[in-house]
Order: C-alpha cells, then sequence, then structure tokens
C-alpha cells in the first residue's frame, strides 16, 4: 500500500489533501501541531476510505524535528512513498511594521523545515526508484507581493526548489509539484482577513475551495507534473506574471496594495 505524508493535516487544504489521498487507497502518516485535530481527522479518514492514518504531533520548525520524523516512520516501518509538505504561516503587513520573530517563523517554517523533509525523505525514494513531493506553495510564488514580501518570497523559492528538483530527478522515478493555489477559503485566510479587512470584501468567485485545491494538487502530483496551478484566474494571472517585466509587476502590485488601503 502506498504511504503518503501530510504535514499541516489538521485544517484547510491540508485535511483536504489527506482526504483525497485516502480516497486513492492511500495510508496517512497526518503531521501537525494539534494532536487531538489529526485525531479526529485519522477517524474521518479511516471511517470513509477505510485506510490507516497514523498521528504524528509535532512542530516540524523545531530543532531535530524532520529527522524525528524520519525516525518515527521507520519504527512503524513505514516507507513513505508520498511526501506533502503543506505546513506553512502566512502574515502580513509593510515589512517594517513585522517583527524580526514573524519575518523568521515565515522562513522556519515556509523553507528550512520543508527543505529539511525533502533532504531527509528523498534519498529513500531515490533509492526505491519511486516517489512523489508535493509542495504546496502559492500564485504569489510568482511575482513581488507588497505587504506580503517575506510570505511571497518563501514561497517563490519553494517554487524554485521545486523546478530546480524535477530536473535533477529527471529519469529518477521520483517526481515534485509545487502545488500554487490562489486565495483559499481556510482557517489561514480567516486569520488574514481579520488583520486586512480589504480580504473580507474579495468576491466570492476569486476564493477557491480547498477541496477543489487538493483535488487537482493530487491529480497533479500522481500525474507528475511540475507546477499545479488551480483556477482558471489563477493560472491566467501567473502566466501573465512570468510573460511580464519584474519592474512592471513591482510597480503594478505596489499600486494596488496603495489602492487598496488608502
Amino acid at each position: 500500500m502506498t504511504t503518503t505524508l501530510v504535514t499541516g493535516a489538521s485544517s484547510g487544504i491540508g485535511a483536504a489533501l489527506a482526504h483525497r489521498f485516502a480516497a486513492e487507497g492511500h495510508a496517512l502518516v497526518l503531521v501537525a501541531r494539534r494532536e487531538e485535530r489529526l485525531r479526529t481527522l485519522a477517524a474521518a479518514v479511516a471511517k470513509a476510505h477505510g485506510v490507516k492514518a497514523h498521528v504524528v504531533a509535532m512542530d516540524v520548525t523545531e530543532p531535530g524535528a524532520p529527522a524525528r520524523l524520519l525516525a518515527s516512520c521507520r519504527r512503524r516501518k513505514l516507507d513513505v512513498d508520498i511526501l506533502v509538505n503543506n505546513a506553512g504561516v502566512l502574515d502580513q503587513g509593510p515589512f517594517a511594521d513585522m517583527t524580526m520573530n514573524d519575518h523568521l517563523a515565515m522562513i522556519d517554517l515556509n523553507v528550512r523545515a520543508l527543505t529539511g523533509l525533502i533532504a531527509l525523505f528523498l534519498p529513500g525514494m531515490r533509492e526505491r526508484g519511486s516517489g512523489r513531493i508535493l509542495n504546496v506553495a502559492s500564485i504569489a510564488s510568482f511575482q513581488p507581493v507588497p505587504h506580503l514580501a517575506t510570505y511571497a518570497a518563501t514561497k517563490a523559492y519553494v517554487l524554485s526548489l521545486t523546478e530546480s528538483l524535477a530536473e535533477e530527478l529527471r529519469d529518477s522515478g521520483v517526481t515534485i509539484t509545487a502545488l500554487c493555489p490562489g486565495i483559499t477559503a481556510t482557517e489561514m485566510l480567516s486569520g488574514a482577513a481579520d488583520a486586512n479587512p480589504v480580504l473580507s470584501k474579495l468576491p466570492r468567485a476569486v476564493v477557491g475551495d480547498a477541496a477543489d485545491v487538493a483535488d487537482l494538487g493530487v491529480r497533479g502530483c500522481l500525474r507528475g507534473d511540475v507546477i499545479v496551478v488551480p483556477g482558471a484566474v489563477n493560472l491566467a494571472a501567473t502566466l501573465a506574471a512570468r510573460a511580464t517585466p519584474k519592474w512592471l509587476l513591482r510597480k503594478v502590485s505596489g499600486a494596488i496594495v496603495r489602492r487598496s488601503r488608502s
């Protein structure tokens, strides 16, 4: 049986990804800080899909956490066939108004922990000649985003790392995918809307559904697609961003942010 490990599985896109992989018949390793939520999710996927879901309550940013997670899987005699790096954090506001710890917390989770997990789980996949890695990035990966500067930079790292490794792993039997959702109805969005009322006024048409995002992400991951962008509007925006000069993107992004806050 295929085993899929999902970080940040306790809510939002992570929980939706867990359900979607379980629907494919995968056993799960569910990782997040909130143990009670993980156990509730494990029971739900077992009931709905008849698969085993192992729970590992852990903060993956703690020193040595990725190594402890790998050791936990080995103790359970689990080879992780699919690694899903979904755990992430978003904080917003003018860069200078945020604390150093705010910025470093985003880097620790969105970049350092993700990189550490790939570095530890990828060698086993490569030795076995098969495996999948799904990194949850963002459409913010494709352009500068004032007031989300550090967050967007961390997601740009995730996208760049994914594209680089996709070439390194060509013909190895291992594939890596970046899932780049736009604004999605999750607890993260609710928290961001509390800090920025503009987000609470977004039209429904531009807010994605976590289950739809997960469905497209899982399908792309299993196909071995390198980049998956859910939603026609988001896809058009990312294609335009890649074709637009960086200086113009900066000007447009800055103007939009200034206008939204005026």
